[in-house]
């Protein structure tokens, strides 16, 4: 993938969020009666800019789209005409105040829970909760995990996905406790087996605790077979055809499908020597597989896909479809669901129990925007999903500068019965700064080691 399949990627899903948080603001504003004065996705130096509706509100671009605001009327920035000042900003109660203010953060979760709503109403695919030969001498061994059984739930809550399996996982882990994994065979056998979390470790590099506890997904292997390929791939420019069964490439023997491809990717620009066996009778073919980059990496692919891929799919994949009432149900439970794993999470890393280096800045987060959208576009908009969560919930942190900074300062207005002073909120301004470019800088300096090391 080319830099650009990260930067676009981005650098829509930062605008939609941004747009997004930003009318949160400018709508509630607007109703509250509080004149909008511009309206800007993004900072610096303005590129594109026009004045729209009755009080000639600016609506701008500017040159850094790393966030955006909305600047009202108040008369703490600049005077206020007599007549306008009862739409100044300032002159709200405090409760509109609060309103204009929440309503960013708002913005974001409920946007969320339109994507999740959309998605689960359309169908959505997802990996089924099936696990493989667990690994030798492990815990999920030990509990007696056999290869090919279906998770059914976890603690008595149904597990439907490989994800939400993993998902429960976590949540678990967090508190180390002992959980009930319930399992079904293809026999149609139901068994119940214990797994203790607390060795298990959340963190950033570490295995996911799936894989700490010896637990691997499914994935059956189907003979080495060749299905469709790809009219200008490097298979098919070669001679190689649907049916033919691959037995040999180069010195190694491929006895599935999963070591052509193992294979394959190591040869990168190379030529191969596959050896196959069509009509009864070998025959060797000749193929230089095409280099493509993945994840950092370069890989090889000739444009193959593997025969009786249905069958594989329908027992490794599970379409994930509701009503439109559930499907509501469902975007709300996530996203609500996922606010509070944030918040634990962050908690967490304040005591000490999740190492900082769970942080992630703008080059991890393009690097998930760019291989979501490759991956196809249900998974960039659980991506979208996912990071406007995040930024709702960064918002409501109790920091100067960010949203939840100011619900602070009206919180303590309500309760002393006056606003906060202007110097305490200018001290305020400046920790908050401080506290966010340093939250940053952090950020950006795991993304950097996280390239390093990959």
């Amino acid at each position: 993938m080319s830099l650009l399949d990260y930067i676009l990627p981005f650098l829509l899903a930062l605008g939609i969020l941004i747009v997004v948080h930003e009318f949160g603001h400018y709508l509630v504003a607007r109703l509250c009666g509080v004149k909008v004065l511009r309206f800007s996705v993004g900072f610096g130096k303005t590129l594109f800019v026009r004045r729209i509706g009755p009080d000639q509100t600016e609506w701008a671009l500017a040159v850094f789209p790393l966030g955006g605001y909305v600047k009202m009327l108040d008369e703490r920035e600049a005077p206020v005409d007599v007549k306008e000042q009862h739409r100044a900003f300032n002159r709200q109660s405090v409760w509109r105040r609060i309103a204009i203010v929440a309503a960013g953060p708002l913005a974001n979760f409920l946007l969320a829970i339109v994507l999740y709503w959309g998605l689960y109403t359309g169908g959505v695919e997802e990996l089924r909760p099936r696990i493989g030969a667990p690994e030798a001498a492990s815990q999920a061994e030990q509990a007696g995990f056999k290869d090919g059984e279906l998770i059914r739930s976890v603690d008595g809550r149904a597990v439907e996905t490989w994800q939400e399996f993993r998902w429960q996982l976590i949540n678990e882990a967090f508190e180390r406790r002992s959980i009930t994994v319930e399992t079904i065979n293809d026999s149609k056998e139901i068994a119940f087996r214990k797994l203790d979390l607390a060795g298990t470790v959340v963190d950033q590099g570490e295995r996911d605790i799936a894989s700490q506890l010896g637990l691997r997904l499914h994935r059956p292997n189907l003979p080495a077979v060749l299905g469709n390929l790809s009219a200008d791939g490097p298979a098919q420019a070669a001679g190689l055809r649907s049916g033919d069964q691959v037995l040999r490439i180069g010195d190694k023997a491929i006895s599935g499908w999963s070591e052509l491809v193992q294979a394959v990717r190591e040869g990168a620009g190379q030529t191969l020597e596959i050896e196959v066996l069509r009509d009864g009778a070998s025959r060797i073919f000749s193929v230089v597989p095409t280099v493509v980059e993945e994840s950092g990496r370069k890989i090889g692919r000739i444009g193959v896909g593997v025969a009786d891929a249905e069958g594989r799919r329908e027992r490794m994949f599970v379409t994930v479809r509701y009503g439109v009432l559930d499907s509501l149900s469902k975007g709300v439970r996530q996203t609500w669901d996922t606010s509070a794993m944030s918040l634990s999470v962050m908690g967490r890393m304040i005591v000490g129990e999740v190492s900082v280096k769970n942080l992630s800045g703008p080059v991890t987060i393009a690097d998930f925007a760019g291989q979501s959208a490759k991956m196809g576009f249900s998974h960039y908009i659980k991506f979208l999903a996912l990071i406007s969560i995040s930024l709702g919930v960064l918002n409501l942190l109790p920091v100067p500068v960010l949203d939840g900074g100011h619900l602070l300062y009206y919180v303590i207005e309500i309760i002393k019965g006056g606003p906060v002073s202007e110097r305490v909120m200018e001290i305020g301004q400046q920790i908050g700064m401080a506290l966010l470019a340093a939250l940053m800088a952090f950020a950006f300096y795991n993304d950097i080691n996280r390239l390093v090391a990959s």
